[in-house]
């Protein structure tokens, strides 16, 4: 549910199984036991809408959740520790440092106020000479800390200029095409 909040929105339904077939559900149990989750495992706690099926004589609920206007969303991890997800294609990845920080400074209302640094330029150099930069690419080229790259990432992103591709293990970045006769 995080995941659905966190990204784009979606639905879910229950009482389907991956492979397509209609298990079906006993609808009330399920609905109390997501509006449970969703108020007492979440945080801030996820809004969503239900609605009802009956398919062959079985019920299925689908679950619609909308993106969310107040991220990140959390829940439990398998240890309790409250973590954020986001939703990339049919997975929910853990939302990564990066991702963080442009949800921070995005929810900050504040204006970014970024310096073209000797850094930020060599950021923006290192993609002249490759498409695709990983994390520890960029660090290991700039030579800031880990904490400082994933800020000037984080604004960069922001700005639109650099582009992030999460994966289930890593993150890559790219310049934005778009922009890219721009700067």
């Amino acid at each position: 549910m995080v995941a659905f909040a966190n990204t784009l929105g979606g639905k879910l339904l229950i009482g389907v199984n991956d492979n397509g077939k209609i298990s079906g559900i006993r609808s009330e149990e399920e609905y109390y036991m997501l509006e449970n989750a969703a108020t007492r495992y979440c945080e801030p706690e996820i809004n969503f809408s239900s609605k009802e099926w009956n398919l062959d004589g079985k019920k299925v609920l689908e679950i619609s959740i909308p993106q969310s206007h107040i991220i990140p969303h959390r829940a439990p991890d398998h240890n309790g520790s409250m973590k954020a997800y986001i939703r990339i294609d049919d997975q929910n990845i853990l939302a990564n440092g990066i991702q963080m920080k442009i949800w921070q400074k995005g929810n900050n209302n504040k204006e970014i106020k970024f310096v073209y640094s000797n850094e930020a330029k060599k950021l923006l150099d290192l993609f002249n000479i490759h498409k695709y930069l990983s994390l520890k690419q960029i660090i290991d080229e700039i030579n800031l800390s880990r904490y400082k790259t994933e800020n000037l990432l984080a604004e960069l992103i922001i700005m639109k200029v650099i582009l992030m591709d999460v994966g289930e293990h890593t993150s890559s970045f790219r310049i934005n095409e778009t922009l890219e006769n721009d700067y």
